[in-house]
């Protein structure tokens, strides 16, 4: 039973400091796409990056492109290839892949100098593709219509497609996005360097979460407690989201000087790398508080919503399939009813939403070490939102042993984690299952309420 109660509220995580990638790690990842590679009989992969979509590229290079955009070469020999614009270059030497530099201004900002007696096919010669018979283009998006021919979807600059095409007659192209984040894909799981890296963002979405809910008070503008979200400097993975009231009024997305009133509804987010924190509810204290016609939130869409996220986490477990946990959502909280379409649950990394093996009939395993955020979004109609995003990592015992002896502090903090959601939220999770915030699962709906938070009984 799903029960609203006065309990304590998960403490901030404090001294947070980031984990840098090994370079044991950084090769790992680059001998595993070299395997999968072989598997799939490909002679090189093109990985393209711009700022929004460059998580595929940082896997191997360390970085993103920042403003301007760039492409990975990789041979099924191991030789690198980085092509460039002008404000990338520099980059090379520092790159975490040992890699040859190519420049092609073409991939600068707008009216830099693109002087260049080369057009973009024979810069793209100088990655030594020309005789290669297949070819993977990996952008970010793995293409699951059921209309398409998915895998010669390209979701790189036609520019780009039409260079490399016209650079290597010969190849077979195809859309090797899969390789990285697929059902097998390199991406999809994490080793215990990976998580503690990654943990250093969820721990800054969940304390910036805590922090604002407790900042929350009627007459403070979105701004203000929007303040609290972002912190220490770092890159949000998605666009931080403090709204009172109607969301994204005149199709602004972003926090403004207006102010809270008495029953407004409110939407929180805010994300970085590894993980991300959102919350959905009302400025209120008490449900007479509420406006008349929707004080029956909490029995119609917040309890239901909070016992499928309960639902989610007692039953998520290394072996079963996406499908399974898909279906175990469905029986708890009916799409029909409850409006969500999205897949109850999905894997992050270096952005907010890698993939996800949840969906209808999936038969992708669970595994060890995959990173996941548990997101449902319900929508009832004549109701505010509903939200409770957070992270958690599985781990089987050996990936848990070499987390406990490699990083004894950040394994501290998860078992303190473990031990609030299940002894004071009454959340059983199996020893497989770590939090990667003290947020996680955390639940006020009615925001002004700052002692009570939702608990399964």
């Amino acid at each position: 039973m799903i029960k609203l109660d006065k309990i304590t509220m998960p403490s901030i995580d404090n001294d947070i400091r980031p984990i840098q990638l090994t370079d044991e790690t950084l090769n790992n990842r680059k001998t595993k796409l070299l395997q999968k590679m072989t598997e799939e009989h490909l002679d090189a992969v093109i990985i393209y990056a711009d700022l929004e979509h460059g998580g595929n590229f940082e896997y191997l290079t360390g970085f993103v492109p920042r403003f301007e955009e760039a492409l990975l070469v990789l041979h099924a020999n191991g030789k690198a290839f980085l092509i460039l614009g002008n404000e990338n270059l520099n980059k090379a030497p520092l790159a975490r892949i040992k890699a040859e530099a190519i420049h092609m201004p073409q991939l600068s900002l707008p009216n830099q100098p693109m002087d260049t007696a080369l057009s973009i096919a024979q810069i793209l010669n100088q990655a030594q593709i020309d005789h290669a018979k297949s070819i993977g283009l990996i952008g970010w998006k793995k293409f699951t219509s059921s209309t398409d021919d998915n895998s010669v979807l390209y979701d790189l600059p036609y520019f780009l497609v039409e260079g490399l095409m016209e650079t290597s007659p010969i190849a077979q192209f195809k859309n090797a996005t899969d390789l990285m984040i697929g059902a097998t894909g390199v991406r999809t799981t994490n080793n215990e360097n990976e998580i503690a890296h990654y943990e250093f963002g969820a721990m800054l979405a969940g304390n910036g979460i805590l922090s604002a809910m407790d900042q929350l008070e009627i007459g403070k503008s979105e701004m203000e407690v929007g303040s609290y979200l972002n912190t220490a400097g770092q890159t949000p993975s998605v666009v931080t989201i403090m709204a009172t009231g109607e969301r994204f009024e005149k199709a602004n997305l972003y926090p403004t000087t207006k102010k809270i009133q008495l029953g407004d509804c409110i939407s929180m987010t805010v994300g970085y790398k590894g993980g991300l924190q959102s919350r959905g509810g009302y400025a209120v204290r008490m449900t007479e508080e509420l406006p008349e016609e929707e004080r029956a939130y909490l029995d119609r869409v917040a309890k239901p919503y909070f016992n499928a996220i309960t639902t989610w986490l007692e039953k998520i477990k290394i072996g079963r399939t996406g499908g399974e946990i898909y279906e175990l959502i469905e029986e708890v909280l009916p799409k029909e009813k409850y409006g969500w379409h999205l897949n109850p649950g999905h894997l992050c990394a270096d952005e907010e939403w890698l993939a996800s093996p949840i969906y209808p009939e999936s038969t992708e395993i669970i595994q060890s070490g995959m990173l996941f955020q548990l997101d449902i979004i319900p929508s009832v109609p004549g109701f505010s939102g509903v939200s409770c995003e957070g992270g958690i990592v599985l781990a089987d015992q050996n990936l848990r042993l070499r987390m406990q002896a490699e990083y004894p502090e950040m394994w501290t903090r998860m078992q303190a984690r473990r031990n609030y959601m299940i002894e004071t939220l009454g959340i059983h999770l199996s020893e497989e299952i770590l939090p990667m915030s003290n947020a996680t699962a955390y639940y006020r709906p009615y925001f002004l309420d700052k002692e009570s938070a939702f608990i399964n009984c």
